[in-house]
């Protein structure tokens, strides 16, 4: 596999604990930037939108009124007047 270089600015703090864990584990500073993308990269792909998460409940728990999307300001007011003349 062909590598590549990148170049990223990290604050000081960063880049010392960087070099640290660098020194700690016996790796280089690239394997250990590598590995932490590689995670990331696993943990966005696992993460599910909020499309995929409300899936299973679509339409689940309907009312048979298949268009409140477009008569809702219509049907808000009819409550907002109903209330204001009730009291």
């Amino acid at each position: 596999m062909s590598e590549l270089m990148t170049t990223a600015r990290l604050p000081r703090d960063t880049r010392n604990k960087l070099i640290i864990l660098s020194k700690v584990k016996g790796k280089t500073k690239s394997d250990i930037i590598k590995e932490s993308l590689d995670m990331y990269y696993e943990r966005e792909e696992n993460e599910l939108d909020s499309f995929t998460l409300g899936e299973a409940y679509f339409g689940k728990y309907g009312s048979d009124e298949t268009d409140l999307s477009t008569t809702y300001k219509e049907r808000i007011k009819e409550k907002l007047r109903a209330k204001l003349n009730s009291d």
